[in-house]
């Protein structure tokens, strides 16, 4: 059993381009629905969609609103269930704001990136904090090219990138929180050493 309390958000300013600008992204309708049933499956205290756009707000809450009070939900409760820890806030800031009023503690931000940083943290390390320690954990994942390298450098801990056999690192945001909320979140498979 976990002490700490996990929860993600998928941030979408400020992100790089691939020209290495920094914008806003669009919300992407699988990444709520997939992240959303990741975060219910593996029981993260809540996932925040970061925008600052209202009108992106709007888009959110009608997508969500028809898993959860229109048709969809009737139609797949699992959905519904799943959208039920999705909240939608302007930044960052914000989101940091809602867990320590929540939880009456601070926050320790964890930062996701794709590419090797000498300061990065092991799976097994942040697994072993999350499990033994009585803290608050928000993991950040970037949307578009990755979050600004300020922002990353403002976080508590820095995640080692996702890294597989080949030389080919550019996973879609959903799968690439799929598999680190497994690795951080999901069962002890691995031998500790």
């Amino acid at each position: 059993m976990r002490k700490s309390r996990v929860y993600i958000g998928l941030l979408h300013y400020p992100m790089y381009n691939k020209r290495k600008d920094i914008i806003t992204t669009s919300v992407t309708n699988l990444d709520l629905h997939d992240i959303s049933r990741v975060a219910r499956t593996y029981d993260v205290d809540g996932f925040y969609v970061v925008h600052p756009s209202e009108n992106q707000h709007k888009l959110i809450k009608e997508i969500v609103s028809y898993w959860q009070e229109g048709y969809g939900g009737e139609y797949n409760p699992d959905r519904k269930e799943a959208f039920a820890r999705l909240m939608v806030v302007n930044n960052l800031e914000e989101v940091i704001k809602n867990i320590t009023d929540e939880t009456g503690s601070d926050v320790c931000l964890v930062a996701t990136d794709a590419h090797d940083l000498p300061e990065a943290t092991s799976y097994k390390q942040l697994k072993e904090r999350i499990f033994q320690e009585d803290k608050n954990f928000l993991i950040l994942f970037g949307t578009g090219w990755g979050m600004q390298k300020e922002l990353v450098e403002k976080c508590d801990y820095i995640l080692e990138p996702v890294r597989a056999v080949s030389n080919y690192n550019h996973l879609s945001v959903r799968s690439a929180v799929s598999i680190i909320l497994d690795r951080l979140l999901g069962e002890f498979w691995f031998k500790v050493k």
